[in-house]
């Protein structure tokens, strides 16, 4: 399904029949002193890691390759907000959310704006895309953050070429994290390899751990890429949606841009599937 091209008007118009407006639109602006304004990710060890949870109003990153777990962390990520009654939106590149991943996975779906991109046939394969698909997810970004009524924003284009995301000026991360600043909003870019540094965003990267390759994921947080569960020493796996699932651990090492510096510790994120009821 290709984005609709709307106006802010139009978003707003939207929100308000679905009576989504009301979220966030009483929340105070973000007192730019604030270093301590973050939503939690729910994964425990890794907001240890990054001081409570990703930074509101910052571009901030999440990257790895396929079937690392970037899906589940975003899963994971937008089911954290929801249940704290944020409205969030997902920018879907290339449409490749599966919807009973992500309500399987504590996403409130009723509080999820689900905007849907090209669909690519063979994601992860293809060298390049229409140049307009990129272009029109980006200004599908730029209108739901104008709107300003999400705790979270996230753009998925991790399966998009990386000759797609070379096309994009500079300039188009610049753009964004101004619109961003001083809001409550917490802005995720979702790629292979980091496409932005903000001044005080954060970049989590993510691989499967070592030693671990041999877990099998038949539950899925893409079309197209096994959904990663971390699980914790002597924990069992968990149901997702009435299938077995095996989960193996995930590293994230977080990259601070202020300081161009990468973190020591690393972390085994427990992202571990709500049952399907």
């Amino acid at each position: 399904m290709p984005l609709v091209q709307t106006t802010r008007a139009g978003l707003e118009a939207l929100l308000r029949v679905r009576q989504l407006d009301r979220t966030l639109s009483s929340l105070p602006p973000l007192d730019p002193y604030d270093e301590y304004a973050v939503g939690a990710t729910g994964v425990t060890t890794l907001d240890a890691i990054v001081g409570g949870g990703f930074p509101r109003g910052q571009l901030s990153e999440i990257t790895g390759a396929r079937s690392s777990g970037r899906a589940s962390l975003v899963l994971r990520l937008l089911a954290s907000a929801t249940a704290r009654g944020e409205l969030v939106a997902l920018v879907d590149a290339l449409d490749m959310l599966d919807v009973e991943s992500a309500s399987a996975a504590g996403v409130a779906l009723d509080r999820l704006l689900w905007i849907r991109g090209d669909v690519v046939a063979h994601p992860g394969l293809c060298h390049d895309i229409n140049p307009r698909a990129m272009e029109r997810a980006i200004r599908a970004l730029s209108l739901v953050l104008t709107a300003g009524h999400f705790g979270l924003v996230v753009f998925d284009a991790g399966e998009a070429p990386a000759r797609a995301l070379a096309r994009l000026p500079f300039t188009t991360w610049l753009r964004l994290q101004r619109m961003v600043e001083g809001c409550q909003t917490i802005c995720v870019l979702v790629g292979s390899e980091p496409m932005a540094r903000s001044a005080a965003g954060i970049t989590v990267q993510v691989r499967r751990a070592e030693g671990r390759a041999e877990g099998r994921a038949e539950g899925r947080g893409q079309r197209g890429e096994g959904m990663a569960e971390g699980r914790e020493r002597g924990t069992r796996g968990a149901t997702f949606s009435g299938r077995s699932f095996e989960g193996f651990e995930i590293e994230a090492r977080v990259v601070r841009a202020s300081a161009r510096t990468r973190e020591d510790a690393s972390a085994a994120l427990v992202t571990r599937a709500v049952p399907h009821v």
